[in-house]
């Protein structure tokens, strides 16, 4: 049976054409857990021949397909087993080495990003969480592929604010080592609640415990799509924007299920999951936040954003698991201010701000993404804005994340430039209170009743 009817791909084509539908993804999870070794050395050596080996056809089968199928692929990455669990038997105390040895990996197979340099602490620390942890600042300055990640709180386990205060400090520490970019290490660095183990997108993605030798995942994205769809029924009630949502997501979702099922074919590794998650770009006409202006908005955070954002994060879940028959990752609306036109806009014109955004997690599918914030805001402020946006995460049993970017040396009413997907920003004000005596409490802030499911 044909996945596409000749109408289909018709439509398909004028969502590719003219709405910039793409495949923002196809990211290759790969099981580091028979590389270890007590030499760090030896170690690096097994990371970097299993990577280059098994992703060694990674980008031509992604380029190969975007050829023959006429449908864009962005982006061709790598996830690995976190590093913290799969270089622990290594008697070192620092994995900056592992961090470059993935680089080069990544720079050998010719993709842009590889995530898994990252520990999971919800409960408590290893010795291997703590080296990789204490590492993140300087791996990040010394790599340009390697994403980081930390999940330090989930529904079930709490929230370590032993770790939330910590990761202030990393933030600070890792800022400060890449000043002469404007921060930019913070931007592959993401503090996570409830993380999955399958997301496909950087700079979070991970090859969870509970995966396959190697797996392939896919991110779809297409803001542009849902706002062109949304343009047809103007003025019509919330529930014809909801169905038309769910609808446009349901055919996004068909694309990536095609991208997906044939790169897992050529490629001889099993098909994961497609994350349906709306990713927008700096570039005009793919912004969600623009989305949520043709629902009526004047602009993106004026009072109804939230449950505009809700209506939308919903309907492209409801469309996309009726498309698949394998969705996970993260699947909904990301809000990153500096890769959206719009937000940035709404940022720029006063109607956004970082507490809107706050409770615009609430409702989306991740957290607070991509906020470049003064360079003088103090870790223990940015280690309270991690704990709102977990607690967020842990009571309401979703994924939350903070990337956030104290820029050194800017200020409110300054800017700053990333490049490419991940754009610019203006600098967004923090609250001048402080909470340095909370975060400095330190220990587990328990888990919630709804943890108790058994």
């Amino acid at each position: 049976m044909n996945m596409f009817t000749t109408q289909d791909v018709h439509e398909t084509n004028r969502m590719i054409e003219e709405n910039k539908l793409d495949i923002r993804t196809i990211t290759m999870g790969i099981s580091l857990r028979d590389c270890g070794h007590p030499d760090i050395q030896v170690f690096c050596k097994n990371i970097y021949d299993k990577v280059t080996r098994t992703a060694e056809k990674l980008v031509k089968t992604g380029e190969d397909i975007e050829t023959e199928y006429g449908i864009p692929i962005i982006n061709k990455r790598i996830s690995v087993t976190p590093i913290a669990i799969a270089a622990e038997s290594c008697r070192s105390n620092s994995y900056v080495a592992v961090a470059q040895a993935l680089d080069a990996a990544a720079r050998e197979v010719g993709v842009n990003f590889i995530g898994g340099f990252s520990a999971l602490v919800e409960k408590g620390y290893t010795n291997g969480d703590r080296i990789l942890i204490n590492s993140i600042p300087e791996a990040l300055d010394v790599t340009e592929r390697v994403c980081s990640s930390v999940n330090l709180g989930s529904t079930k386990a709490g929230i370590n604010m032993d770790c939330v205060r910590e990761m202030g400090e990393i933030i600070k520490l890792t800022a400060e080592r890449t000043k002469d970019r404007d921060a930019l290490g913070c931007a592959k660095l993401v503090v996570f609640a409830n993380v999955p183990e399958d997301n496909p997108f950087m700079a979070g993605a991970f090859h969870g415990v509970g995966e396959p030798e190697t797996t392939i995942h896919v991110g779809v994205s297409g803001p542009g799509v849902v706002k062109r769809a949304l343009e047809d029924v103007r003025g019509r009630d919330f529930s014809t924007v909801a169905e038309t949502i769910k609808r446009t997501a349901f055919k996004i979702t068909r694309v990536g299920q095609l991208v997906a099922q044939e790169a897992a074919r050529r490629l001889g590794h099993p098909f994961g999951i497609i994350d349906l998650s709306l990713a927008p770009t700096p570039a005009v006409g793919d912004s969600v936040a623009h989305i949520l202006e043709e629902m009526g908005l004047e602009s993106c955070g004026a009072p109804g954003t939230t449950a505009a954002l809700a209506l939308l994060n919903d309907a492209v879940k409801k469309g996309g698991l009726m498309a698949s028959s394998h969705v996970g990752g993260l699947s909904g609306a990301f809000i990153p201010v500096s890769e959206d036109a719009g937000m940035i806009a709404a940022v720029e014109c006063g109607s956004l701000t970082l507490e809107k955004l706050e409770a615009m997690t609430c409702v989306c599918s991740v957290g607070l993404d991509m906020i470049a914030v003064p360079g003088d805001t103090s870790a223990a402020t940015i280690s309270a804005i991690i704990a709102d946006e977990a607690a967020i995460g842990m009571i309401n049993n979703k994924t939350t994340a903070v990337r956030i970017i104290p820029v050194p040396g800017k200020a409110v009413g300054d800017t700053v430039e990333f490049g490419g997907l991940l754009g610019y920003s203006p600098i967004l004000s923090v609250s001048k209170f402080k909470s340095d005596s909370f975060i400095a409490r330190g220990g587990r802030i328990p888990a919630p009743i709804r943890s108790l499911t058994n």
